[in-house]
């Protein structure tokens, strides 16, 4: 398994959002000796994030676990957290990186967003319209559909509905949800997506689909049958790889991310760890961090972007807001951190007041942003 899946699933577990199938890989990684190393990079990471955590707000008994953690990782005294502590570790997480953005980094001045003014993160909504033309909203209680070449079921075996020809499974702002394609390629889709595809996939000797908006891919290897994708003038052709397009129309680029193998995108060839930015006609490439170009889908806002009104977008179309700009309003800004999709939008919007740069007025589903 990529060091990509280990962290979406560390992250999922942190947040108690794994589903079943998550559980039982999860599971099976913390019994992995081989994985012990990643495992253990993992907390080493979640420990330094906390190192500045204000430790007068935890029990004495966390305090001194928290410390002993810290001087022991300081010391590179090797701790074996997994599997025995796991859980310890993984609470303990919850309730430092709580303390860490909400208490001890925000710097006093920072205004309040008042509680009843927040607005709650997006969640698995989706809809699929058929062949026929029928819609069918599916059910938020569901991570997924997998799709073959007669039905849709959801991804715990139960039926959705019995179909052929070709569908198209969209989220709106504030919904995400996950499909497995007849071949076995898995796709995440962000939030105001659409992904158009033919129920048997394969059509003419390629396996073709259609996205407008968001989405990861991880495409099922086969050497004869080429997997493409069609997004805002651009075709990205692959055999087998994992990679992130983002092809939103109010966006002034589209971006794709590759991971681990290799794309063609028209007539250029990206590597690992390379995107390509799509502008009319001209199409350039730039190494990039993988980890920030598919944060949302591991569960994430990671701030490394300076553009504030980039991150606003992505910010409305998961909590389904309006953004509105006074003219005092920065045009840059890097805060840093991150912080869960799951929070409520005061979480995150909090952390980027913490500059001291920028303030937020949330009325219902309008923010305003001002300095």
């Amino acid at each position: 398994m990529d060091q990509n899946n280990i962290k979406y699933l560390h992250q999922q577990y942190l947040n108690d959002t794994l589903t079943e199938a998550e559980s039982a890989d999860w599971e099976r990684l913390l019994n992995d000796p081989a994985q012990e190393e990643v495992l253990k990079s993992l907390m080493a990471m979640t420990w330094q994030e906390m190192r500045s955590a204000d430790l007068k707000d935890m029990s004495a008994d966390q305090a001194d676990l928290m410390e002993r953690f810290i001087t022991a990782q300081d010391q590179g005294r090797t701790i074996r957290l997994w599997p025995r502590i796991a859980m310890v570790a993984a609470a303990l997480a919850l309730i430092f990186v709580g303390v860490y953005f909400f208490k001890s980094v925000l710097q006093p001045e920072v205004k309040n967003i008042v509680a009843r003014n927040d607005v709650s993160p997006g969640s698995n909504k989706a809809t699929i319209r058929l062949a026929d033309g029928k819609t069918i909203s599916l059910s938020g209680s569901k991570s997924g559909v997998v799709v073959d070449r007669s039905k849709i079921a959801y991804n715990d075996g139960s039926l959705v509905q019995h179909s052929i020809g070709v569908q198209t499974i969209s989220t709106p702002r504030g919904g995400t949800y996950q499909i497995t394609l007849s071949d076995g390629t898995r796709v995440w889709l962000n939030a105001a997506s659409s992904l158009t595809y033919v129920a048997g996939l394969n059509e003419k000797g390629e396996r073709s689909v259609k996205l407008n908006g968001e989405a990861y891919f991880e495409v099922a290897k086969d050497k004869i049958h080429p997997f493409v994708v069609e997004s805002r003038g651009q075709r990205v052709e692959v055999l087998g790889t994992h990679f992130n397009i983002s092809s939103y129309e109010d966006e002034s680029v589209v971006k794709t991310t590759l991971l681990e193998g290799s794309v063609k995108i028209n007539d250029l060839i990206l590597k690992p760890n390379e995107q390509s930015l799509l502008s009319g006609n001209d199409l350039k490439v730039r190494q990039v961090d993988t980890e920030n170009e598919i944060a949302w889908k591991n569960g994430e806002f990671i701030f490394k972007e300076d553009d504030l009104r980039a991150t606003m977008r992505k910010i409305a179309r998961w909590y389904d807001v309006e953004i509105i700009y006074d003219a005092s309003a920065p045009a840059v800004l890097t805060p840093g951190g991150w912080v869960s999709r799951s929070k409520n939008i005061s979480a995150v919007l909090k952390i980027m007041e913490a500059t001291g740069k920028v303030h937020f007025k949330v009325e219902g589903r309008r923010i305003t942003v001002t300095k």
